[in-house]
C-alpha cells in the first residue's frame, strides 16, 4: 500500500503539522498530509467531520477545544461538517461510561440540538462555504436491509475490544445491544457525509478508527483522524462537565467566565492557554515570567475577549476586583422577583428560579453557610424569611451570584 505522504509536498506536510498541533493522535501517520495533498490536486476543500450528540443543552470550554480546532480547518479553507446526533442521542454514546446512559425524549433532543448548534456558531465560521450542519436522522432512520448491511461491517469481538466494554465485561456488568450498535452508527455517519477527516476527544479514538473500517467496507477512502485532549475542569482534577459543576460555559456571562477562570488551579493555566487560545494567546515567554495570579488574569481576559469583546473583558475584570479583591457588592445587581406565602419567602425556590439549580442544592448551600441575605450569612435551615426582610435585600449565593430581591 502506498504511503499517504508520497504525493504530499513540503507545504502539505507543514500544513498538516500545524493543523495537528495539540492533537493527541493524528492517525494513520501521514494520512492528514495525504488528504491535504489530494484536496489540493483536485482543488476542493476537505470535508472535516465532528459528530456531537445533543445530550445536554449547553456548550462549555471542554467542547470548545475541538470546535476551535475545527475553526483552524475552516480558516485553512476547508469545510466543517457538523453532525448533530439527533438519532444517535436516542442510543447513547457508551464512551467512558460504566453503565447504560439514560434515554432522552425526542423533545429534549430537539431542544438541546437547537441550543447546541446556536452556541457552536460562536466559535465556528457559519458561512456556507465553510460549514455544513447535518442531522444524522437523515440517514440512520434506515430500513432493516440497510441496518443488516451495516452490522456486517464489524464483529462482536471487535466491538468488545473497546476499553470501556472490556472493563464492564470483566466486571460482569451489562452491555446493551444498543451500546454495541452505537460505534457502527457513528462510523456510518462518516460514510453518509463522505468524511475526509474526523475529529473527536481522546475518548472517541475507538469510534473514529472504526469509522475508517466502515468507510472501506462501503468502498470509500478511509478518513484521517485527530483526537484532541480532554480539558480539565475548574477543579483541576476531573474533565470539564456540567454535571460535575466544574465547567465554564461559552455563553456564560463575561463576569462568570472571568471569575470561574480565576478559580482554576495554577497548574492548569498553560493547558487552558494552549488548547483554547492557541496562537492568539499572550506571549508564552511573558506568561511564563509572570506570577500565576497575573497569568490567570491574562487568561481570563483573553477568554472573555475571545467569546465576547475587549470591552466586556475590561468590565469583567473591574467587576472581579470590586467583588473579590475589594469585597464590595457589584455596581449593578440584577433584580429578582419573589412571591410570598403568608408573608414568608421561600429562598430555595427563588434560588432555583434565578440560578438554575435544584431546590435541594439551594437548601444545601444555605445549610453550609454559602448564602447571605442583606450581608448576613443565612444559618442552617434558614430557608424561609419574612417578606419584610427580603424586600430590597441582596441575595448572594456563593462568591459570584447576586440578586436584589423585589416583591412581584
Amino acid at each position: 500500500m502506498a504511503n499517504p505522504t508520497d504525493a504530499a509536498t513540503e507545504s502539505d506536510i507543514k500544513l498538516a503539522a500545524g493543523l495537528a498541533a495539540n492533537a493527541v493522535d493524528s492517525l494513520p501517520a501521514g494520512a492528514l498530509a495525504g488528504k491535504l495533498a489530494d484536496a489540493r490536486r483536485h482543488a476542493r476543500p476537505l470535508r472535516v467531520k465532528l459528530g456531537i450528540d445533543p445530550t445536554a443543552p449547553d456548550i462549555h470550554l471542554g467542547h470548545a477545544v475541538v470546535l476551535r480546532k475545527l475553526r483552524e480547518f475552516q480558516d485553512a479553507g476547508h469545510l466543517v461538517v457538523l453532525i448533530i446526533g439527533d438519532f444517535t442521542a436516542r442510543v447513547g454514546d457508551p464512551s467512558g461510561r460504566s453503565s447504560l446512559r439514560p434515554m432522552l425524549s425526542a423533545e429534549e433532543i430537539a431542544a438541546n440540538a437547537a441550543t447546541f448548534t446556536e452556541q457552536a456558531l460562536r466559535i465556528l465560521d457559519s458561512g456556507p462555504e465553510h460549514l455544513e450542519v447535518r442531522f444524522n436522522s437523515e440517514w440512520l432512520d434506515m430500513g432493516m436491509a440497510d441496518l443488516l448491511a451495516l452490522l456486517r461491517t464489524a464483529t462482536a469481538a471487535q466491538l468488545l475490544e473497546r476499553d470501556d466494554f472490556a472493563k464492564r465485561l470483566a466486571a460482569e456488568e451489562p452491555i446493551s445491544m444498543l451500546e454495541l450498535l452505537y460505534p457502527l452508527l457513528q462510523g456510518y455517519d462518516s460514510v453518509a457525509v463522505h468524511a475526509d477527516v474526523e475529529l473527536g476527544g481522546t475518548d472517541q479514538k475507538f469510534n473514529l478508527l472504526l469509522g475508517r473500517d466502515i468507510q472501506r467496507a462501503y468502498g470509500q477512502p478511509a478518513q484521517a483522524i485527530l483526537t484532541m485532549p480532554i480539558l480539565v475542569g475548574t477543579d483541576g482534577q476531573r474533565k470539564m462537565s456540567k454535571s460535575l459543576g466544574n465547567h465554564i460555559g461559552v455563553t456564560d456571562a463575561p463576569q462568570e467566565i472571568y471569575g470561574k477562570t480565576m478559580a482554576i488551579p495554577d497548574e492548569a493555566i498553560g493547558e487552558y492557554q494552549r488548547l483554547l487560545l492557541g496562537p492568539q494567546a499572550a506571549d508564552p515567554e511573558a506568561a511564563a515570567a509572570s506570577s500565576p495570579r497575573d497569568a490567570k488574569r491574562a487568561l481570563a481576559r483573553e477568554l472573555v475577549q475571545w467569546l465576547y469583546s475587549s470591552e466586556d473583558a475590561a468590565d469583567a475584570e473591574r467587576h472581579f476586583d470590586r467583588v473579590f479583591v475589594d469585597r464590595e457588592e457589584p455596581e449593578a445587581i440584577e433584580e429578582a422577583g419573589f412571591d410570598s406565602d403568608g408573608g414568608i419567602v421561600h429562598l430555595p425556590g427563588v434560588m432555583a428560579a434565578e440560578f438554575g439549580i435544584s431546590r435541594s442544592e439551594a437548601r444545601r448551600l444555605i445549610d453550609q453557610g454559602g448564602v447571605t441575605l442583606g450581608g448576613d450569612v443565612l444559618g442552617p435551615d434558614e430557608h424561609d424569611v419574612p417578606e419584610k426582610r427580603a424586600e430590597g435585600a441582596v441575595l448572594k449565593v456563593g462568591r459570584r451570584r447576586f440578586r436584589r430581591l423585589r416583591a412581584s
